[in-house]
């Protein structure tokens, strides 16, 4: 049985849409018919047979990759990351099929699903995916940005996308980036920074998708705070043992956790470049026993003894008269 085209959305992606499902019973009901072949009319230009195939839990790191340009990190995609689709995955499994294409060599690249792909393979259950042949780049490309819009995609990966977009000269700079991903300015700039972290210190995290600007902002101080060799220094440290650091965390919660490797980070990177407390300026004597003084920037303290009233009263007398 065939689909057309205008059903593509609510059986693909279990979601309503007005001109082609009354209600999302019927978007669900659809998704989960699972059609042997359904037709997709790609990029708006032409139309594709996708047919349903399944590939064995044990097989499905081996048989697939993830489409290259792919925007989603797939190294970060971890338990917490996926938290919102594996727990359902794991008692059901797949209840929407993935989007995909056929390869030379017989595997399959994944265009719409890595999220999918991957819980299907930390959860040991099936996967399955309509797959197609004669998927050119530009429209594998499509496919693959089309499916990112189903789930946010964290700091890090929009400020990838828009450090191509500066690369590239599709924009001059920030402020048109910020027109571009109609996004505001303060969300660009946290992205770019994000972006500009390495994936190691990132990979400190549970989940890199729930790292908001102000803990980016942070950690982008922490790191380009430190010199090139103290930069590799905190990365072997977080990365020492081969395990990522929010696994040696006990605590529970992905807030509670995130909270922790910041600090451990935080801890590091003083270790690395201990803080230096400024010297506290010294008292000089001015007159042996008598007036001493501690100049501090623009502050100056007296310390006088044995004086007596008259000498008193005719000193600040002489201040309140030169300093006014």
């Amino acid at each position: 049985m065939a689909i057309k085209t205008t059903d593509l959305n609510a059986r693909l992606f279990g979601k309503a849409d007005k001109r082609r499902a009354t209600t999302p019973a019927e978007a669900q009901t659809a998704a989960r018919d699972k059609a042997a072949v359904i037709e997709l009319a790609v990029a708006g230009e032409q139309t594709v047979a996708f047919e349903l195939v399944k590939i064995n839990a044990a097989e499905v790191a081996a048989k697939t990759q993830v489409f290259a340009e792919n925007a989603r990190e797939q190294a970060f995609l971890n338990e917490h990351a996926l938290a919102d689709i594996l727990n359902t995955l794991k008692e059901r499994g797949q209840q929407y099929p993935a989007v995909g294409r056929w390869l030379d060599d017989g595997r399959i690249e994944v265009l719409d699903g890595s999220r999918r792909r991957m819980s299907c393979i930390l959860a040991e259950r099936d996967f399955l995916i309509y797959v197609a042949k004669g998927i050119n780049g530009e429209h594998a490309k499509f496919l693959s940005d089309v499916a990112n819009a189903h789930k946010p995609l964290s700091l890090y990966e929009r400020g990838k996308e828009m450090q191509l977009l500066l690369s590239t000269g599709k924009v001059a700079d920030q402020k048109e980036l910020a027109k571009y991903c109609q996004c505001s300015e303060a969300l660009v700039s946290g992205a770019l920074k994000a972006a500009s972290l390495p994936m190691e210190l990132l990979m400190a995290y549970p989940s890199v998708g729930e790292l908001g600007r102000p803990t980016i902002v942070k950690l982008h101080r922490l790191y380009f705070g430190l010199d090139e060799a103290q930069r590799d220094q905190l990365v072997s440290q977080v990365n020492n043992g081969g395990q990522a650091l929010w696994k040696t965390i006990d605590a529970q919660g992905i807030t509670r956790i995130t909270r922790e490797v910041t600090t451990q980070l935080e801890n590091f990177s003083e270790t690395l470049q201990p803080k230096v407390e400024p010297e506290k300026p010294k008292a000089q004597e001015l007159v042996k026993g008598k007036v001493s003084y501690t100049r501090d920037g623009d502050k100056l303290q007296l310390k006088l003894k044995k004086l007596t009233e008259r000498q008193s009263e005719e000193i600040l007398a002489y201040l309140a008269d030169y300093l006014k």
